[in-house]
């Protein structure tokens, strides 16, 4: 077809969207709830809900608070959280073992959640020991300040076996370790977890974009930073082998993270799998959004529809969002 044939002022393109009857018609749809994943904080204690001043909106919960918000959020027709556990200083160590304990925060989460709501919502859980550890990176670290790759792997296959069997549908390891797909499956596998599912982070950049997160998580490094595992935005390609590799281990489904900076990458990663793929709308696009209408710099409401709609037509299959919780507010139609 040659798409020049027919030019104005014989052909008129607005007349295609020249009334919100014929707009409607033609447009393509913002994903439903279905297509959501809420990312929820859990703390320790009973009756918190404990407002994050850097992600208005978002919360830390206790476990009897979370089971009342995963509700709302199911009612929505949300289908799914992923948790994240938020700890005291007195249960991190150097070695991260409260992540693997059957009786932390978020085992017992899991559990209170899947007593509560059984198949009807779907418990996703991070596995990264970013908020267990003393230092606040995601491994296990040597004397020298080095995140050691191989040592690390045990401590997330431990981590990721304790969550399922608390009840943890999917697993999602974030540490960016090399081989913790490959690792945790395997673990999962022997322990007979073999319909647990895992998402990878498998495409996760060292980001400016999670400082709210890291308040909320009380997960950020007390020294260095985290460029030495996380992916270099400089260097798509191997970002993109990240991905590859992901699948290649067993990875279940694949993720792309951040979002709203890299629909270039999650439109790479779409062309060459056809694994389903999960974009994580992070704390940083999140907050900044509220910032901007704070400050009376743009409509809360069309921005936020606007930019879960760029997600979509990246490719992302599944939006892991703080909007989750607001969807009838902002995103129903």
């Amino acid at each position: 077809m040659n798409k020049n044939t027919g030019l104005f002022p014989d052909v008129r393109l607005r007349r295609l969207r020249s009334s919100e009857t014929i707009r409607s018609m033609l447009a393509a749809p913002m994903p439903g709830p279905e297509k959501f994943i809420w990312p929820v904080f859990v703390v320790e204690g009973k009756n918190i809900k404990q407002p994050i001043d850097a992600m208005p909106g978002q919360f830390r919960y206790s476990v009897d608070r979370l089971v009342d918000a995963a509700g709302e959020v199911k009612n929505m027709g949300i289908k799914a959280v992923m948790l994240f556990g938020v700890l005291g200083p007195e249960h991190k160590t150097s070695d991260a073992s409260y992540a693997c304990r059957p009786d932390g925060i978020v085992q017992k989460a899991v559990r209170k959640l899947k007593e509560t709501f059984s198949s009807e919502l779907m418990i996703f859980t991070d596995v990264c020991v970013c908020e267990y550890t003393s230092h606040g990176h995601c491994g296990i670290m040597n004397e020298k300040g080095v995140v050691e790759n191989d040592p690390s792997l045990e401590l997330l296959a431990k981590m990721a076996l304790s969550h399922a069997d608390a009840g943890a549908d999917c697993v999602a390891p974030s540490a960016m370790m090399d081989g913790q797909v490959s690792a945790i499956r395997r673990a999962l596998d022997a322990s007979g977890f073999t319909d647990t599912l895992l998402l990878s982070y498998s495409t996760k950049f060292a980001s400016s974009l999670y400082g709210p997160f890291r308040e909320a998580a009380a997960s950020a490094p007390s020294s260095g930073n985290r460029k030495g595992y996380q992916a270099d935005y400089l260097n798509p390609h191997a970002a993109l082998r990240e991905a590859f590799f992901d699948e290649a281990e067993g990875a279940d489904m694949l993720m792309v993270k951040p979002s709203l900076f890299y629909l270039d990458i999650i439109s790479a990663v779409r062309a060459e799998t056809l694994l389903p793929l999960a974009a994580y709308n992070v704390s940083g696009e999140y907050s900044m959004l509220i910032a901007s209408a704070k400050n009376g710099w743009g409509d809360l409401k069309p921005m936020v529809r606007e930019a879960i709609a760029a997600i979509n037509r990246a490719g992302a299959d599944l939006i892991i969002s703080y909007w989750a919780n607001q969807y009838n507010q902002l995103l129903k139609d």
